[in-house]
């Protein structure tokens, strides 16, 4: 009994603090290297850079690796890897240059044909893999080779061009001036640029209120306010820049979609959570109710349709179908969500990451076709940049572990 009247009184206990939480290095030093690998291209090209041409390139040519980066990282926050996307864009581009010109179809039904069928490849690895059991990379590696080969049947080893105007447009056309110009500058985009901005801050700001309306750990005040800053300013810098060259490109809405619609799934969905809790621990999550093989035969499906998506935007840009299109796309993507801060062994990973790591490849490659660099030094240059990252990564890990 004596030990109870010896306790220590309420007002001399540890007062519990609150979660403090700190800026997150895997989230924003990728972002920190991406400003800071513009601002050297723009010093070695001598402001050739941000030309407004070379902007509107950037995005028209990387969008097939960004489109793949947003499947991608699900793929790989799931724990699994897929290696049959350049040959599935290749296959997808035929098929849908093939509606057009040897079908007759308008472009419109070849383009929800290309994503039908990308969609149904997903589907076809997504069972071997779900239900079958068979390793992601194994059932993609074939997929690698069976779709590169069914492409060059289809096209017989020659290329299909002279595609419909509309089609093409959707990789290399851009909206309409229809607010007319300014100074030189197209309005519409300007106009696009603010609505994004604004909506940017409201999308931010309202998380923000969530999370203090249920008193959940915020991220503090000054590092919101910075990225919030530092991405408003991207944005209306990218939307001027644009605006004096031809606009908003098409592709650039699309992505945009993309990136918006493909964020909130992972945050906010009970698919997304269960994809983070699969990749975590997947045991675990399968001793917590989480149907992890339907989940992992959406993941794939899922990488199918975009990778469709991508095969669409890749023809179109490059005006035609060609057996050789594709090549690489798989290491591009894969390269673009580690990079982006995705763990190798699943779990972590976000699409902007991805998308900022896409862009990270793309204004390499930008810049140092610039500077007329050697092809080759380009690809050891990129190996690098990728090996540099994973290194990050798992310092990060090992630096959090020891805390």
């Amino acid at each position: 009994m004596s030990t109870l009247t010896q306790s220590a009184p309420p007002t001399q206990q540890t007062p519990r603090k609150r979660p403090k939480l700190t800026v997150n290095l895997r989230q924003y030093g990728i972002l920190a290297a991406l400003v800071i690998i513009i601002i050297l291209f723009q010093i070695l090209t001598e402001g050739r850079l941000l030309y407004p041409g070379n902007v509107n390139n950037l995005i028209q040519q990387n969008a097939y690796v960004l489109i793949l980066a947003i499947g991608m990282v699900i793929v790989i926050i799931g724990g699994h890897i897929d290696l049959s996307v350049g040959s599935i864009v290749a296959m997808v581009g035929a098929i849908a240059a093939i509606a057009t010109n040897h079908w007759g179809l308008p472009w419109w039904a070849a383009v929800i044909i290309a994503l039908l069928v990308g969609t149904a490849v997903g589907a076809w690895q997504g069972f071997w893999v779900a239900f079958v059991g068979i390793p992601a990379f194994i059932v993609t590696l074939a997929g690698m080779l069976l779709f590169r080969g069914l492409t060059l049947v289809l096209l017989t080893g020659g290329t299909i061009s002279g595609l419909p105007e509309p089609f093409v447009a959707i990789g290399a056309g851009w909206f309409p001036t229809w607010l007319g110009e300014i100074g030189g500058r197209d309005v519409m985009t300007l106009v696009i640029g603010v609505g994004a901005v604004a909506a940017l801050i409201f999308q931010q700001l309202r998380g923000r209120a969530v999370q203090r309306r249920l008193d959940l750990v915020r991220e503090p005040m000054y590092s919101f306010a910075i990225k919030l800053a530092v991405s408003a300013i991207a944005i209306l810098a990218l939307a001027w820049l644009l605006s004096g060259y031809a606009g908003t490109p098409i592709i650039l809405v699309i992505l945009a979609v993309l990136i918006l619609a493909y964020t909130f799934v992972l945050r906010n969905t009970v698919f997304g959570r269960h994809v983070y809790a699969i990749g975590g621990n997947r045991f675990a999550a399968l001793m917590s109710g989480v149907k992890t093989k339907w989940i992992d035969f959406f993941i794939l499906t899922n990488m199918g349709l975009l990778a469709g998506l991508a095969g669409v935007v890749a023809t179109s840009r490059a005006g035609g179908a060609v057996a050789s299109a594709g090549q690489n796309y798989e290491l591009d993507a894969i390269a673009a969500v580690f990079i982006g801060g995705a763990a190798v062994t699943g779990g972590v990973g976000t699409v902007v990451g991805a998308v900022i790591g896409a862009l990270v490849m793309g204004v390499l490659n930008m810049g140092l076709s610039i500077l007329s660099v050697d092809a080759a030094w380009q690809m050891a240059i990129k190996g690098l940049v990728l090996l540099l990252a994973v290194a990050f990564d798992i310092f990060n890990k090992k630096r959090g572990g020891s805390q």
